[in-house]
């Protein structure tokens, strides 16, 4: 690869695949060994006590046991992190499995046992955490109240820009200012490395589900975490320990899936941009969440480079209106997940994040709209017709 710097769209496409030339391939092999050959005894054992800890194999027949390392995925996590600006990745079975190796990482396995969360947050996360199966506490608080919120035992933030489901957006650079030396993780899921890296403003994680825009496919479930080789030695050992990695065929597809990644976000984006703007005076929608409509702090261009590709709806029926619009739409697909290559539309309170206290869940009148690649005229008709056949007492906001 060129010693010169690289665009994301260039990276995106040669990132992680040094080694195919000399493995005189072209595109990259899948390797679905479980087990593998050992030259003796002693060099078998070194490497599997380096992997064990979080370390890399030795060299010439030193892969050992695939719960410890495959090539396949190991070529996946070093093209994320040249897109992500960090020394290294740890990729995992699920965003869920990613996350909470983080959490175990910087918290029980060093002897901090409090985590503080910036709200909101995927429903998942903050079940997790909520749900004290990991053995923390935790402290959740708005943006401002982080350096308030942080106690000696505290292991790590978290926190998500922007936010799910809601598209908040949260300062990064001020979160990392407030934490002093906390390591600050951000879910980097909705923005993608396209259009933001949180470890350039001073995260010491920046944490993908790569089920959603990293695979764009809808046909993988993965996490994937951008950081330090000092961190990625830790979050290995979770991984190691708990069973956690990803399965080859998952990382080919992610690997395949970041060619296209650039591409996709840019198209997704612009017609997000343009039904966002689109929706906004739309008589049976109370407001319209996106972060080039709510960002009042110019985050997005300094800290992202662009809105993405979600929308958030407030509809002016509440729960009926959901239910209606949900049922009515014809393009979108009334599912969860997101930033897959066709739209989809969910009810967030009721669905991915029913298990949050409910101080903190999304209201029942927000719908979470995903951006496809279909055409923005077909996906604009799509919901406006579907938003017609909201009970007029809905759309008049009785």
């Amino acid at each position: 690869m060129s010693d010169l710097p690289l665009h994301p769209e260039t990276l995106a496409v040669h990132a992680g695949r040094s080694d195919l030339g000399a493995l005189g391939v072209h595109a990259a092999p899948i390797d679905l060994s479980t087990t593998n050959p050992l030259p003796d005894i002693l060099h078998g054992g070194d490497s599997y006590e380096s992997m064990a800890n979080g370390g890399h194999p030795l060299a010439e027949g030193g892969n050992v046991y695939a719960r410890l390392w495959n090539p396949t995925v190991a070529r996946f996590e070093d093209a994320l992190a040249e897109l992500e600006h960090a020394d290294a990745s740890v990729a995992f079975a699920s965003g869920m499995a990613a996350m909470t190796a983080a959490i175990l990482s910087h918290t029980t396995a060093v002897g901090r046992h409090h985590v503080v969360a910036v709200r909101p947050l995927y429903g998942g996360t903050d079940h997790l955490l909520d749900s004290g199966l990991l053995g923390v506490e935790v402290t959740f608080c708005d943006e401002d109240a982080v350096a308030d919120s942080i106690r000696p035992d505290t292991g790590m933030i978290v926190l998500e820009t922007p936010a799910n489901p809601t598209l908040d957006l949260v300062d990064i650079a001020a979160v990392v200012a407030q934490a002093g030396e906390v390591p600050v993780l951000v879910d980097n899921t909705f923005a993608t490395p396209m259009l933001q890296n949180p470890l350039d403003l001073g995260a010491a994680m920046s944490l993908h589900s790569a089920t959603k825009y990293i695979g764009g496919h809808g046909d993988v479930i993965a996490g994937v975490i951008a950081c330090s080789e000092q961190t990625a030695e830790a979050l290995r050992r979770v991984r190691a320990i708990t069973g956690a990695l990803l399965h080859p065929l998952g990382a080919y597809l992610l690997h395949r899936g970041l060619v296209t990644l650039p591409v996709r976000i840019q198209t997704q984006q612009a017609a997000a941009r343009t039904l966002a703007a689109k929706l906004t005076d739309h008589p049976a929608v109370v407001a319209v969440h996106y972060p080039e409509l709510d960002d009042t702090r110019g985050l997005v261009g300094r800290q992202m480079r662009g809105g993405g590709a979600m929308i958030a709806l407030r509809l002016a029926g509440g729960y009926a209106a959901a239910e209606s619009l949900t049922g009515a739409v014809r393009l979108f697909t009334h599912a969860v997940s997101l930033g897959g290559v066709d739209s989809l539309i969910q009810h967030p309170a009721a669905l991915t994040h029913r298990p949050v206290a409910p101080e903190a869940r999304p209201g029942a009148d927000v719908v979470r709209l995903s951006i496809g690649l279909e055409n923005v005229d077909d996906l604009l008709a799509d919901l406006e017709q579907a938003l017609a056949k909201v009970p007029v007492a809905a759309r008049a906001g009785a």
